[in-house]
């Protein structure tokens, strides 16, 4: 893995409050692009770009004639191939990821089914892929902690519209059996996961727009906990691009209220978080 001080170093600090961001993804990547090692940029490729292919299929699955943003690995006329090689007889699942294109050849059979949801299925399909083929274990845990995020929230709503819980769960792993076997408040995950407490309080937010802030406040913050102590590796590259992400999408809001909301949401999570000893301040006798 390459030692990334100078590009990194000169990217602009960003924060999740900010108004305007000071990139998009495109510009970003090729500005990083020819910095990185092969391998680092085939993790990008596989594992942060090839997400934005997937919202582009769907997008495109649904209407042909859909807006998309091109920052991810894939031109139109790769899209076009997709879709069109995977309503082939003997389709070829190797062109592309075979998840993407099972997905597109039985998007047409699933669309009008009720309760079928097709971008999460296919950001579950990207998430159950990077989580099983990524080599490096920061990425591989990024894309873990996503879905349990979404598992716990998922199943928290679920027990509280009095559904059947199992129903909503997506994949197989010690948390997804613990959601599903455990009738507990936090299904016990307390005692395993730390941040569970976290989503707790975050569930128990009533405005929807406020706790997707939450949401991402808490994603932030774990992405700078896990890159600390490597702050000019690949893991930090990969983090920064998914905090421009998340704050290119939230930079339409309305400016001071957005800013003073994000402001008090990561203190809260700052003060909530454990710091190691070897960073608390010393006591003075």
């Amino acid at each position: 893995m390459g030692n990334y001080y100078c590009m990194i170093a000169g990217l602009p600090e960003i924060e999740l409050s900010d108004t305007k961001p000071g990139f998009d993804i495109k510009e970003l990547r090729e500005q990083c692009d020819e910095s990185l090692s092969a391998r680092d940029a085939k993790l990008m490729q596989n594992y942060f770009y090839l997400r934005l292919d997937c919202i582009n299929l769907v997008k495109l699955l649904k209407d042909p004639n859909a807006d998309v943003n091109l920052w991810g690995n894939y031109s139109m006329e790769q899209y076009t191939d997709l879709m069109t090689s995977a309503r082939e007889l003997n389709f070829n699942v190797h062109r592309y990821p075979s998840f993407m294109s099972i997905f597109a050849r039985e998007y047409p059979y699933n669309k009008d089914k009720e309760g079928y949801f097709p971008e999460d299925e296919l950001t579950y399909q990207f998430l159950h892929y990077a989580i099983t083929t990524c080599p490096n274990k920061f990425i591989r845990e990024w894309h873990q902690l996503n879905l349990d995020i979404t598992n716990i929230l998922t199943a928290l709503l679920a027990r509280k519209q009095g559904w059947n819980v199992s129903d909503f769960i997506k994949g197989d792993g010690e948390v997804q059996d613990m959601i599903r076997e455990n009738k507990t408040k936090d299904f016990d995950l307390s005692h395993e996961y730390d941040f569970v407490k976290q989503l707790m309080s975050i569930a128990d937010e009533n405005d929807p727009v406020r706790k997707e802030k939450m949401i991402d406040a808490f994603k932030w913050q774990w992405l700078d906990e896990n890159t600390f102590f490597e702050p000019f590796s690949i893991e930090s590259v990969f983090a920064y691009f998914c905090k421009l992400e998340m704050q290119y999408r939230w930079a339409k809001l309305d400016v001071e209220t957005g800013k003073e909301t994000f402001k008090q949401i990561i203190e809260n999570l700052r003060g909530e978080a454990r710091v190691p000893d070897e960073f608390k301040p010393a006591k003075v006798r």
